[in-house]
């Protein structure tokens, strides 16, 4: 009979600790509890890529009218209506909620709902009083969207929020350039909401390749976000008597499509709860907002855990710090997701959770493998990527660079400037593909299939011999034959 109450012990309910817990039960016959003190499914499935997902697909569909018009339909354009949508939506998400709940219970993993923490290297308390034991204990409670050290920060709002708005506003500040902030500038810009985007630095989407986040940015200024870059907020404070300034329209409103315009004056004005904010930007502008959104960075949810006391190491923005098998200072405690900060994406997450049940359960010691992941922006158009940019790469060895960038059919017939690309990065010494991105319409599905070439080591004459699928946008990546650029 086993010391402890449990072989292992999830703190955290989202995709990375569902999928270890029952893989560690189902698979390898552990005896296994799972504490959430939220709701099953984590950032993912409830405040995060699904709903996000949900509302890019809403979004998308404003411009529907207009293109079907070119192609010969006759259809009747309609205000967007929140309200039903997300009834829709948390039906769905209560749907989700309710799967990840019947696999760990299909699989025979004990659940609490209710928070848990760190007790002892072998010990969780639970806050309905219990204590647990455990053999292992697996940290896997992710993280959340933080506000700026700004006077009144208070009175934006962050990710999590935008799902349960009760109406949309007329206008929007969003704060930060990272794909949080730049999908949800797409997303509210298509349903109808005059946005605005901050961003300090100098270019939207940092880290990611410079000429398809550039065309990025482009195409969201094209699409009527008034995307301003090098700019940051000095002031905010509650519209009133002494903040009168007015929203008088952008600087892109003379080139913003037709369509914009009239979801724009059909979008019914909403009022948010706290009212108007009166905002002053680094440039010495001021505007007022019925809202602003902060997207400007996420923290792990290590605080108040228990962890440093019992010795657990944290990084300097709570991050747990762990090894190449997900194991931290102390040998029975193990974390994974983006409570550890590694690479915060929800498959990396789960490959995280299958890597630890291996280890720890299976006899079959699997270091994480972060190299070489895909991942795909959802803006508007999509971003898909895959290994080095080509900054990163020209600073590791000599490459050439295969790139074109043209209208898509589907689009140029309507008579959009939508614009896409195809790039490939690749080793002048090995041949091998280093990095490939792509700006278009259903880059994510493009890129899965790339991503799976590159991580096997293709090179570009592979990529040669292989036969285009015509007509079609991604056709391009293997019909490139000379480079426009050598670095």
């Amino acid at each position: 009979m086993s010391q402890f109450d449990y072989d292992l012990f999830v703190i955290g309910g989202g995709s990375g600790g569902v999928r270890a817990a029952r893989v560690a039960a189902g698979e390898a016959g552990a005896k296994v509890a799972l504490a959430e003190e939220d709701r099953y499914g984590g950032t993912c499935v409830i405040r995060g890529c699904v709903p996000k997902k949900l509302m890019v697909f809403a979004s998308e569909y404003a411009g529907v009218v207009e293109d079907a018009a070119s192609y010969g339909w006759d259809l009747k354009q309609g205000p967007f209506d929140w309200h039903s949508f997300q009834t829709r939506l948390n039906t769905e998400l209560d749907r989700l909620e309710q799967v990840y709940r019947n696999l760990l219970k299909g699989s025979g993993v004990d659940t609490f709902d209710t928070r848990a923490t760190v007790a002892g290297p072998h010990e969780v308390k639970l806050a309905t009083g219990e204590t647990k034991s455990a053999k292992h204990i697996l940290i896997a409670t992710g993280g959340h969207p933080v506000r700026p050290d700004t006077v009144n920060a208070q009175l934006g709002i962050v990710s999590d929020d935008i799902f349960h708005l009760e109406s949309l506003p007329k206008s929007l500040l969003i704060v930060g350039g990272g794909y949080i902030a730049c999908e949800f500038a797409g997303i509210m810009n298509g349903l109808g909401v005059e946005v605005t985007q901050y961003y300090r630095g100098a270019q939207i989407l940092r880290g990611f390749d410079d000429e398809a986040r550039g065309l990025v940015a482009e195409s969201m200024r094209e699409r009527g976000i008034d995307l301003r870059v090098g700019t940051n907020i000095v002031e905010m404070a509650p519209a009133g008597d002494d903040h009168t300034a007015s929203w008088t329209g952008t600087a892109s409103d003379a080139a913003m499509g037709a369509d914009v315009k009239q979801r724009r004056e059909m979008q019914t004005e909403a009022k948010d709860a706290n009212g108007p904010i009166w905002v002053k930007s680094t440039n010495g502008g001021e505007r007022v907002f019925d809202m602003v959104l902060f997207a400007t960075g996420r923290d792990p949810n290590t605080k108040d855990m228990g962890l440093e006391e019992v010795g657990v190491k944290l990084g300097r923005r709570g991050q747990i710090e762990v090894d190449a098998y997900s194991q931290t200072a102390v040998p029975s405690i193990y974390a994974i997701g983006d409570v550890t900060d590694r690479v915060n994406l929800t498959p990396v997450a789960i490959r995280e959770g299958m890597a630890f049940v291996e280890t720890v359960f299976k006899g079959n010691p699997t270091p994480v493998d972060h190299d070489l992941i895909p991942s795909a922006i959802f803006t508007q158009p999509e971003m898909g990527t895959v290994g080095l940019s080509e900054e990163d790469a020209r600073d590791q060895e000599p490459v050439e660079i295969y790139c074109t960038s043209f209208r898509p059919m589907q689009t140029a017939f309507a008579g959009r400037p939508d614009r896409v690309l195809m790039k490939l990065v690749v080793s002048k010494e090995t041949r091998k593909v280093l990095g490939c991105h792509i700006v278009a319409p259903h880059a994510g599905e493009m890129i899965q299939l790339a991503g799976i070439a590159i991580k096997m080591g293709t090179t570009k004459e592979d990529f040669d011999r292989t036969v285009a699928v015509h007509p079609t946008m991604s056709e391009e990546i293997v019909t490139m034959r000379t480079p426009i650029r050598t670095a």
